[in-house]
């Protein structure tokens, strides 16, 4: 019986490190989405920035054809 404890204790132990590893693991990925998302959004903003707009203004648009 006390073997069969250890046993268990130990797996248990084995258990906590592996979760402690896995956790760490997702809070990185976590920071590094963090970081991608905030890249992107300043990337998306840069690229509004240079995108000529489809939209001439008024005042570049040509006259009419009946002037």
């Amino acid at each position: 019986m006390e073997k069969r404890v250890i046993d268990l204790e130990i797996r248990v132990t084995h258990q906590e490190a592996v979760l402690e590893t896995l956790n760490r693991v997702v809070v990185e990925q976590q920071q590094a989405i963090d970081q991608l998302r905030a890249q992107h959004g300043r990337l998306m903003e840069l690229v509004r920035e240079l995108a000529p707009s489809p939209v001439t203004p008024a005042s570049e648009e040509p006259p009419p054809p009946h002037y």
